[in-house]
């Protein structure tokens, strides 16, 4: 019968899972493996030989640790003589981290303990199940190690917020308007039966806004103002998604027609317009800035 996997490649494999899963949740405990280092100073010194001269960021980075926590550690680490700082020449405020020769001996000691450990524990448990732990532990670590996908909303104002009128405004120095909004219109606008305007969340914050506004002097018609995204959090159509809603909506509304004006240095959102199908149009308002007029037929 087959042995399947061999135990010190079974013990790689469960110690690369476990130092992945306590970096992700910073667990914590006294002693570590029955010697004399808590299990996040373990981690600490593996890191550290693992990557030498990583710097004390990068470190409480992986670790997910606080600052002072981690600080705290590393200078307990560092007059035990277990570990080194050196100065990073590209940036004089961080250090970079290796171990000491006293310091290398105890990784060297710590990883031979665990090997110990794990070994004992493999040992007891019959080469199926022993197969199936390690499938199981591959498949954790690829779910734990997997981007996490950025939680986006969209939603509909129903009454002026701060937050909303913070994001126009950062969108009026952006762009550089110079025809703004007052405080008070946004609080008309949305009292307007057929005006609405969306902002959108990443993550709980606001990172992005659309306007659909009443136009009168054009038949079933609706304008689209105010499409902004902060860079930050550009990459994943927001756009897109602000101008699904307001379609939707001017759909709701039964409009024919969205107008809207820009500017021939916004390329990418000249772009974004023509790939929904917005095409340009003669001149409908007198936007002193606005050298651009497209419409599309919803």
């Amino acid at each position: 019968m087959s042995s399947g996997f061999a135990i010190p490649d079974q013990i790689a494999s469960i110690r690369e899972f476990n130092r992945f899963y306590t970096a992700k949740l910073g667990l914590l405990r006294k002693h570590h493996l029955d010697v004399n280092f808590s299990l996040t100073e373990a981690r600490i010194l593996y890191e550290i030989g693992a990557n030498p001269q990583i710097t004390a960021t990068r470190l409480r980075e992986t670790l997910s640790l606080d600052r002072g926590y981690i600080s705290r550690l590393l200078a307990s680490l560092t007059r035990r003589k277990l570990i080194r700082h050196t100065a990073s020449l590209s940036d004089a405020r961080e250090k970079l981290l290796t171990l000491t020769t006293a310091g290398q001996r105890s990784a060297t000691q710590l990883n031979e303990s665990s090997n110990r450990h794990i070994a004992t524990i493999l040992r007891g448990i019959n080469v199926q199940l022993r197969n199936d732990l390690i499938a199981s532990l591959n498949r954790a670590h690829q779910i734990l190690a997997s981007p996490q996908q950025p939680q986006i909303s969209i939603g509909r104002l129903t009454k002026p917020e701060p937050t909303a009128i913070e994001i126009l405004e950062e969108y009026y120095e952006a762009v550089q308007v110079v025809k703004r909004d007052k405080p008070g219109d946004l609080h008309t606008l949305l009292k307007e039966s057929n005006s609405a305007m969306w902002l959108a969340r990443l993550n709980d914050d606001i990172v992005g806004c659309v306007v659909l506004r009443n136009l009168p002097s054009m038949p079933r018609a609706g304008e689209c103002k105010r499409l902004y995204v902060r860079p930050s959090a550009r990459g994943h159509h927001i756009a897109t998604l602000l101008l699904d809603a307001l379609e939707e909506h001017a759909r709701i509304l039964k409009l024919d027609w969205i107008y809207l004006d820009t500017h021939d240095g916004l390329k990418a959102a000249i772009a974004l317009y023509q790939n929904r199908g917005y095409e340009l149009c003669d001149r409908y308002n007198d936007n002193p800035q606005a050298t651009l007029f497209m419409r599309k037929r919803l």
